[in-house]
């Protein structure tokens, strides 16, 4: 939400009026109720000025992992390091020179881990803006804890990185298939396509005023179209901004200690810390099971008798990309009691149902609207969140799950706000009416670097999105799975549908919300 004492100011950002000329067609439109919020989020999410990349920049003149390091300061007050300390860690970034970078804006992972123990939790890490960073860490299990820092991207490549969204805004395209009869065209569609009005089918939302359109096909009417698909990506790299982007060398590489790597934490002291809280993760792994912070005890699941125990009499509802599918197929694979029904449903679109009639338990999954980077599915079948959400009666024994992020990635971040907030006031009116609903919010996840993927879904791009949905639903009565640092805190590598460990521990915590301790 914006804060009260927030006096809106000016802006350029054109609302959306579906009757109106596709002039005010854009990337970067919002409703005018909405952009003093949307300025505000672009605010928080700003990030640190980052160098400018000429054409015939120099390779060493960019961020080096191999030649930076990271140092762990003294605890503060001195003596032996306990639970519910904060550890500081400084790194300093070099170029491939060895010589001080002087600036900020590189993305850097931080973790603590103990592998013997299963044990891992993210550090917070602070830019100082002159080539230096502090990350901290919070102090939650007795033993070995071991520090990793890594440099994802250099503050070069978020240079290169903002740029290919400032000019590549539609780089991800869409197809249609439009028939009739034996006559059938397929066209382009977008949030935004640069053509007379008189040249485009507007799909725009009635209800939430979210913009798609498709170029009018050459015989058939804009009321023939029948099938959305994935079209691709038109985007090429320059090679020289590939050096940027290289595995092993400087993207997602670990950066060496100066000093020991490791510490030895004791049990907590009687009386606790008096230490300024610098850092408060959402949670941590310990023997493998992630352990909430938050005041939320984290049950385990590890049954399908447990699981059908907890969803009894509930309704399940999951909506948005395939992260989210892939709790339901976990779900439906871990649970055999839990029987799909054959909605006939195309590939990996869904929609899907599963039920068991003996516990009365109702189990959907539904895609999220366009922009939907998906195999061919029925037009008809592309709903909004929000407007399905006006159809939820919702109540005590409705359970709603919403993850929208991973289609997202490759578009002016203004598109995936305006998403949000629809959802957001969707969600709110939902809660109005049926205060007894229970509403799960799943974030963005650190992903798998593959150089061909970079330019649309770099875990830089995702960052971004985290970090506006964590603003947005701020004060909201929902619940989040907090995907970013689950997936980070764990050993296993990163990957865009975590590997099972990590996703069961995120299914256990959407049914700790569902079936909280007594």
């Amino acid at each position: 939400m914006v804060p009260t004492n927030m006096t809106p100011t000016p802006t350029t950002i054109s609302p959306i009026r579906p009757t109106e000329p596709t002039s005010v067609c854009s990337f970067h439109s919002a409703a005018p109720e909405n952009a003093a919020e949307v300025n505000f989020l672009k605010e928080s999410i700003a990030w640190p000025e980052t160098p400018s990349v000429p054409s015939n920049f120099s390779l060493n003149d960019t961020s080096d992992p191999a030649h930076s390091t990271f140092t762990i300061l003294p605890r503060n007050g001195g003596g032996s390091w306990h639970v519910g300390d904060q550890l500081e860690v400084l790194i300093k970034i070099s170029d491939f020179h060895g010589r001080p970078k002087k600036t900020g804006g590189d993305l850097l992972y931080a973790r603590l881990h103990n592998r013997a123990l299963s044990a891992g939790v993210v550090g917070k890490v602070f830019d100082h803006r002159n080539g230096s960073y502090t990350a901290v860490f919070s102090l939650l299990w007795e033993g070995s804890a071991q520090v990793e820092v890594s440099l994802v991207h250099p503050s070069e490549a978020i240079t290169v990185l903002t740029k290919v969204t400032q000019e590549y805004p539609d780089r991800a395209y869409f197809l249609s298939v439009f028939r009739l009869g034996s006559i059938s065209e397929t066209v382009k569609c977008n949030v935004c396509l640069k053509a007379p009005i008189e040249k485009l089918c507007n799909y725009t939302d009635i209800h939430t005023g979210e913009p798609w359109f498709c170029y009018k096909p050459n015989e058939l009417n804009c009321d023939n179209r029948i099938t959305h698909s994935k079209g691709g990506f038109r985007f090429s790299a320059k090679s020289r901004e590939s050096q940027l982007f290289q595995r092993g060398i400087n993207m997602k590489v670990s950066i060496p200690a100066s000093g020991p790597a490791s510490i030895n934490v004791l049990p907590k002291l009687k009386g606790g810390t008096n230490e300024a809280v610098k850092t408060s993760p959402a949670g941590y792994y310990y023997q493998g099971a992630w352990q909430a912070i938050n005041g939320t005890t984290v049950r385990q699941f590890n049954n399908a008798t447990a699981r059908i125990q907890c969803l009894k009499g509930k309704m399940v509802h999951l909506y948005g990309d395939s992260t989210v599918r892939q709790w339901f197929e976990f779900l439906i694979s871990a649970t055999p009691d839990l029987k799909m029904f054959d909605l006939k449903s195309p590939g990996k679109a869904g929609p899907y149902m599963a039920l068991n009639f003996q516990n009365n338990i109702l189990l959907t999954y539904r895609c999220h609207g366009t922009p939907i980077l998906y195999t061919p599915m029925l037009a008809s079948e592309t709903r909004h969140i929000a407007t399905e959400l006006r159809t939820v009666a919702g109540g005590p024994n409705t359970v709603i799950v919403i993850s929208v992020w991973v289609h997202f990635t490759s578009f002016p971040i203004e598109v995936y706000i305006r998403r949000l907030l629809n959802i957001r006031r969707a969600v709110v009116q939902l809660l109005t009416r049926a205060p007894g609903t229970l509403v799960i919010i799943r974030t963005a996840n650190p992903k798998g670097s593959v150089l061909s993927e970079i330019w649309t879904s770099s875990d830089w791009y995702a960052l971004q999105l985290y970090k506006v949905l964590m603003e947005i639903f701020k004060g909201v009565n929902v619940k989040l799975v907090n995907a970013w640092e689950m997936g980070l805190a764990h050993y296993l590598p990163h990957s865009l549908h975590p590997q099972p460990p990590i996703m069961k521990n995120m299914v256990d915590v959407v049914l700790s919300h569902i079936c909280p301790p007594a």
